[in-house]
Parts: structure tokens; C-alpha cells; sequence
């Protein structure tokens, strides 16, 4: 039975590494017998050359096919209109930069074809990443699936075969502010998990910063989990017990003592630490309102400005 396969590589300003994804991945689909294929690449408002060159493969390669992004709206939004444009009977997300190998998938697509619904690629060495990446993903992981209701596998990318239900699936869930390691984990299915090496990269630079990924850790924290704006309640109650216990001190010595003249210090530190905790507070909830402002404008995910 022959099987249609596609592929999802997000590209964003990654001129220097499409000949090196191009000659790593052809010889790989290409020897899959019983199999047709196509891969999507989703240019995500690209300043570079990087369209030019994938239209320019496009035209040689009509498997190849080239989603223009209108601008860039980000990795997440960049997978999502990749998933939505997918035909295949199997979809596999990959990145460019070939730090996931691309001889891998052959054996994701045998353990498909053995049942698998998600086949995941775990990354076992991590050594091509700065020792400051590894750790705090390691911490990250850790805390998520400590505070969040559905755990994410550890060292689990994007890089992943997902079965045509699992896509259909993640295509159901409506919500704009989009943490897709959650929400491939949310939707289930009967999921294997294949352990690889993770390379360096092929070509170019990665385009996450520190501030991108911490916003990234946050947008995970919030979209699965209400711990963090719960965790305040509880410090709030425990502040208070703290102050009435130290009120019924006050009103002790006050009674046996009498009432020395106080100092300034420790009420300006009790002010600044109290206060700080509100801020904190106020804005750990600002980031929920935030996010439910942002889903009841309703805008799409991304636009589509041309397909080649």
C-alpha cells in the first residue's frame, strides 16, 4: 500500500542552510519505497534570501511546496498553517538546520505503520547545545510538568510523525496563543518514542534568544496550567496569617512593655516587600487577562499571503 507522507520545515531567514536541508533530506525520501511525498515549506516572513531559494526549488520540484507567510508570526503560527495545508496519511514536522536527523524517519514511518499514532523524537545528548540551554530546559521540563495538568516529554521537540487523526485533531483546538508542545500533548493518541543525537546545526544561526525562549517557557506555564496565578492566593493567605500573628505580638508587647517608639527600617522594608508582592501578583494576573483578550479578538493564527 503506498502512503502519502508530508513534511513541515518552517523556515525563517534560513538561506544558508536550504541546499544543506535539501541534500540531507532528498536521498532519505527518495529510498522509502511505497511512498509519496511532499514537504511544506512555511517562509515566516523571511528578510533574507530564504524565500527566493525555495521558490526557485519549488519550480524544479513540484513536491516541494512554498507557504508564504504575509509576515512573520512566529514558529507556532508558522507549524499551524503547515498542519492546515498537509494532505498526507502521515505528517512529520522537522527544522531546517538538520539538528534532527532526517535518516530517522524511515523508522518513524515503520513504527506508524506498526500502530503508532505519534511517533516522537527524543533528543539523549544534547552536547551541541550551550551548557546555559541545557539546563534550563532541564528546568523548564521540570516545573511545567510539575505545575501543568498534561505532562510534556522531556526532551521532546517538534520533530515528530503525527498519524492524519492526531492532525485533524490539533486542527479542532481554536485557541490563537498557540504552545504546540502542549497541545501535541494534549491531544493523546497512541504515541512511541525513538531516541537520536541531537547534531549541530547544518547552516546559520538559531533565531531564539534568551527573552524569546523565556517568553516561550511563559507562554506554556500559562496556557496549561493556573498554578502560577493560584501560587499568589496562597502567598497572600500566608502573608496575612503572618501579619496577624504579628499584630496579636504587637498588641502582647504593647500590654506588658508599653509602646517604645518604633523604627523606621523594618517599616520600610515590610512596605517594599509587600508591595512588591502585589506588583508581582498584579501582574502574574495580567498576563491571563492578557491572553484572554487576545483569544476573544478572534484574528487568525496567521495569513497566507501565496502558495507555490
Amino acid at each position: 500500500m503506498v502512503i502519502k507522507l508530508s513534511l513541515i520545515v518552517p523556515f525563517y531567514n534560513e538561506e544558508a542552510a536550504i541546499s544543506h536541508f535539501v541534500n540531507g533530506i532528498l536521498p532519505v525520501l527518495d529510498a522509502m519505497a511505497g511512498t509519496e511525498w511532499e514537504i511544506l515549506c512555511v517562509d515566516d516572513g523571511s528578510s533574507d534570501d530564504t524565500l527566493r531559494k525555495l521558490i526557485s526549488l519549488s519550480e524544479t520540484d513540484a513536491r516541494f511546496r512554498v507557504l508564504e507567510l504575509s509576515r512573520n508570526f512566529g514558529k507556532e503560527a508558522a507549524l499551524t498553517a503547515g498542519l492546515d495545508a498537509a494532505s498526507g496519511d502521515a505528517v512529520v514536522i522537522i527544522d531546517a538546520d538538520l539538528q534532527d536527523p532526517p535518516d530517522m524517519i524511515p523508522q518513524m514511518v515503520r513504527s506508524w505503520r506498526d500502530g503508532a499514532e505519534v511517533v516522537l523524537g527524543r533528543r539523549i545528548d544534547r552536547s551541541s547545545d550551550s551548557m546555559l540551554k541545557r539546563k534550563t530546559a532541564l528546568w523548564f521540563y521540570s516545573l511545567h510538568n510539575r505545575l501543568a495538568h498534561i505532562r510534556i516529554p522531556e526532551n521532546v521537540g517538534d520533530f515528530r510523525l503525527m498519524d492524519r487523526c492526531v492532525v485533524e485533531a490539533l486542527k479542532r483546538l481554536p485557541e490563537r496563543q498557540r504552545f504546540m508542545k502542549g497541545l501535541f500533548a494534549w491531544v493523546g493518541f497512541r504515541t512511541v518514542t525513538l531516541d537520536y543525537v541531537r547534531a549541530p546545526r547544518a547552516a546559520g544561526l538559531t533565531k531564539f534568544s534568551g527573552y524569546s525562549l523565556w517568553n516561550f517557557a511563559l507562554e506554556g506555564f500559562t496556557s496549561f496550567s493556573s498554578a502560577p496565578i493560584r501560587l499568589w492566593t496562597y502567598l497572600g493567605t500566608v502573608g496575612a496569617l503572618l501579619a496577624i500573628l504579628y499584630a496579636l505580638f504587637i498588641v502582647f508587647r504593647t500590654i506588658v512593655c508599653g509602646n517604645p517608639v518604633p523604627g523606621y527600617a523594618s517599616l520600610f522594608v515590610a512596605i517594599i516587600f509587600f508591595s512588591s508582592v502585589q506588583i508581582i501578583s498584579i501582574g502574574m494576573l495580567g498576563e491571563y487577562i492578557g491572553r484572554i483578550y487576545m483569544e476573544t479578538k478572534q484574528r487568525p493564527i496567521y495569513v497566507l499571503r501565496r502558495t507555490y
